[in-house]
């Protein structure tokens, strides 16, 4: 800088005291600007505003004083062009300077300027601001350190005036509270509870224009400047006249990040912050966007630290409970955020606890009126709308399942937030579509917990009940995971799968062929899967207008999905025999006792008939006629079946005879439930004619088990009436001669002996008139065509045994007992 220059109305004494480095000739040159001046000594107001916050040096504070008379004394000639000029000389030449030096006394002078401006200062501040901000950015810590002193002065002076400036004085403020220098750090500390106290007693705070810098500033991952971003929220909820909360949806990811910070202290000032706003919440919920938010929550409801994790689950909590069904259109997303959490363990107990709630809260939104028919729409009308249940899932990324129907449970953190235009319609609409695909998603997954599983369940089930309109649409799609969902190792699992199974089976919004278009083209699957096979056979009954055995059985309380889950139930049991053997009985006893056991015994023997696989059919059918047999849950069945006096049950027997064909003792069996003794009799004879084998053996020794059990106590107590009993006592003693000797002969022989009057067994050839084993009320059955139905469907199996074992001609074996 040329000291010659001129620089007026500042005197060449202050020009060369701000400019020299020596602390000794500044010295000399301020003593010399007091001695020849008189009228440099300390005001009582300039002591009072010239409040640094360290030690000034004594020359420097000289000069400032000087400076301050200079410029106080045209202020009071209202010389505006020469404070300006002062201003101006002290910004450009000195605080800009390329010395160091003369930076330290430009911004000296700049302070005492505004110390002499007083309340006029306003007029100039932005010419007195612009120079100190500048500074904040020098690589001289000490020089930053001056310029935070110089902006403090201007700042106290001014007061409120600066708040138009506030932006910029933030801004710099935020890069000073990150500064590496802890002197700089503290003067900015002093700043900042200065600037914080002019806001907190004005009411003139521009809060729309702060908001902006406020979004851009709270993303720092500087831990002072976070600090000082939470700091200054704080603050600003406080005051009465600031509505911060309008603002939220702006700033609410970013606090959801500093959460995060490493620092324990910072962690716990944004706990305090985003537990005071959600105060505010509560108590004004009608103002809160809600919808704005949502999705800013379904991301930090994934994240892998806890603390944040917990606090916006929490959120959640509140919002769905506070909002109700404004977050319907975001329920894909708010799913795919909670489902995972409902399988934590105990070390996240308290994230998990408070995810149920947010799903249970969630799944009491959706109604009945949620099934109405949506209203149509004109299609410019259509293109124009955004679909409130797509454009979420397209915002909220992977959470709510993609366009391509995948299901991912992590965020972008840096994605951007999505705001709605249309979810604060009334009333809001719930589409399924992203709901169905997150459900399915998550039910896919086998790595899944099984309390999430369980809840999906529990969602679709819910869903069925209350919109089944809708959610028939989607059932296609559905279907085979609900029938994979059968081989999950959870029980609860299974038997939450079969409730569901059920529903679908047994809704009237399934009474129909054509389940109709689904919702989109992800969704579409092949119905080859769910065809009903047409069988070609005639009725067992004689009786004109019975219903035939080729249409499938139905009652008023099943649908058409009904016949077509008994097939992929069979099927899936034929493709997984290791299912059938650990879980079929459990599963079919589940299903007799939600749906009509009738109709699933009636349904699986009419399939079962048409079964290829043999050696599957013959399985199968000992599997049904065991629960048949012995489960309580086929009690009022096994009395149906007990006396055949109805059509109905007549029906039944022959449709299940036909299938238990497939297996010779079960077919006995059958007939010793329904009391049809002489026909046993008659297919006893024929075990002759069949290939004994030790599984057949095995079969016959269950049986004298099962005649043991209380199921049978009617036909033991039967044998004390010889007279009308003759046949049963005839097919018990053919079974006796078909087991070797064994425990089940022996056990059998001892009943046998029990019978009283051996010898009337004899009148066997010409019994009494109708007796009661004979089913004399039954003449609609046509036993003898049963029987031969019996020898085909045997020689069949025979065939194919050969063909298994490499035998090409079988043998005609007859054995008559």
């Amino acid at each position: 800088m040329n000291p010659e220059k001129d620089f007026a109305p500042l005197t060449p004494n202050i020009v060369r005291a701000l400019n020299d480095k020596l602390y000794e000739k500044r010295k000399v040159a301020a003593l010399e600007i007091e001695k020849s001046d008189p009228g440099t000594s300390h005001s009582a107001q300039g002591d009072q505003h010239m409040a640094f916050f360290w030690l000034p040096w004594y020359p420097l504070h000289h000069i400032a004083t000087v400076t301050c008379l200079l410029v106080r004394e045209f202020v009071a000639q209202n010389n505006t062009v020469q404070i300006k000029h002062v201003i101006q000389t002290l910004s450009q030449e000195f605080a800009l300077s390329q010395h160091p030096h003369s930076r330290k006394g430009g911004l000296i002078g700049l302070a005492a300027c505004s110390i002499a401006l007083g309340k006029d200062s306003g007029l100039y501040l932005k010419e007195l601001i612009e120079p100190v901000l500048t500074c904040f950015n020098d690589a001289d810590s000490r020089l930053r350190y001056y310029a935070c002193e110089a902006l403090y002065n201007i700042v106290k002076v001014a007061r409120g005036a600066v708040l138009p400036h506030f932006n910029v004085l933030f801004d710099g403020l935020s890069k000073l509270a990150a500064d590496p220098d802890p002197n700089v750090k503290s003067g900015s500390e002093l700043l900042d509870r200065l600037l914080k106290d002019i806001v907190t007693e004005s009411n003139k705070f521009d809060l729309v224009g702060f908001i902006p810098l406020l979004r851009e500033r709270i993303y720092s991952n500087n831990q002072y400047a976070r600090q000082f971003i939470i700091s200054w929220i704080l603050v600003l909820e406080s005051v009465p006249d600031i509505n911060l909360l309008d603002y939220l949806p702006e700033i609410l990811d970013g606090l959801f990040q500093i959460l995060g910070d490493n620092g324990k202290e910072i962690r716990k000032m944004c706990e305090v912050v985003l537990g005071e706003f959600l105060k505010e919440i509560k108590k004004n919920p009608s103002s809160v966007k809600f919808a704005e938010m949502a999705n800013i929550l379904v991301i930090h409801c994934q994240t892998t630290d806890d603390l944040i994790q917990l606090t916006a689950m929490c959120w959640m909590r509140e919002f769905i409970q506070l909002a109700g069904r404004v977050m319907l259109p975001y329920s894909s997303g708010i799913l795919t955020a909670v489902l995972p959490c409902l399988a934590y363990d105990d070390r996240k107990k308290s994230i998990k606890e408070v995810a149920n709630v947010c799903n249970q809260s969630l799944m009491k939104l959706v109604t009945p009126e949620d099934d109405e028919p949506d209203e149509p729409k004109p299609m410019a009308q259509r293109l124009a709308e955004p679909n409130p249940d797509d454009t979420p899932a397209k915002q909220e990324g992977t959470a709510g399942g993609g366009p391509d129907g995948s299901c991912d449970s992590s965020f972008s953190s840096g994605s951007s937030v999505f705001t709605p235009a249309s979810t604060e319609r009334a009333p809001v609409t719930l589409h399924l579509d992203g709901i169905v695909q997150v459900l399915n998603c998550h039910l896919s997954d086998m790595a899944i917990g099984m309390m999430t599983r369980i809840a999906v369940l529990k969602w679709l089930y819910h869903l069925y009940i209350k919109t089944p309109r809708k959610m028939f649409r989607h059932t296609d799609s559905l279907f085979p995971i609900l029938l994979q969902t059968l081989s999950d190792e959870s029980d609860e699992v299974i038997l939450k799968d079969l409730e569901v199974l059920a529903e679908i089976a047994s809704s009237p919004a399934g009474q129909t062929d054509d389940p109709g278009p689904l919702d989109g083209p992800d969704l579409r699957v092949s119905h080859s899967e769910l065809q009903v096979p047409t069988p070609g056979r005639a009725n067992l009954l004689n009786t004109p207008g019975t219903k035939g055995l080729e249409c499938s059985p139905s009652t008023p309380t099943m649908n058409s999905y009904f016949y077509k889950f008994m097939i992929n139930l069979l099927k899936r049991f034929s493709s997984e025999r290791k299912l059938l053997e650990a879980r079929g009985a459990f599963i079919i006893r589940q299903l007799c006792l939600l749906l009509n056991a009738e109709n699933i015994f009636h349904s699986m023997a009419d399939i079962l008939l048409q079964e290829e696989d043999l050696k599957f059919a013959s399985t199968m059918v000992h599997t049904l006629n065991t629960i048949l047999l012995t489960s309580t849950e086929l009690f009022q069945l096994r009395n149906q079946l007990k006396d055949l006096k109805t059509l109905e049950s007549q029906n039944l027997f022959c449709c299940l005879y036909r299938s238990w064909c497939h297996n010779p003792v079960t077919t006995v069996s059958l007939c010793f439930l329904t009391q049809n003794y002489r026909h046993a009799y008659d297919l006893i004879q024929k075990f002759g004619d069949l290939e004994v084998t030790v599984d057949f053996l095995t079969e016959v020794d269950k049986l004298v088990q099962l005649i043991e059990c209380p199921i049978f106590t009617y036909l033991r107590l039967q044998l004390l009436d010889v007279r009308n009993n003759p046949y049963l006592i005839k097919a018990l003693y053919g079974l006796l001669m078909l087991l070797p000797q064994c425990s089940a002969f022996q056990l059998l022989s001892h009943r046998l002996q029990c019978v009283p009057k051996p010898e009337l067994l004899q009148a066997g050839d010409s019994p009494p008139a109708a007796p009661k084993s004979q089913k004399a009320d039954s003449p609609s059955i046509d036993y003898a065509e049963l029987l031969q139905h019996f020898e085909k469907v045997q020689k069949k199996h025979l065939e194919a045994r050969h063909q298994r074992s490499g035998r090409g001609d079988h043998l005609d074996r007859r054995v008559v007992l």
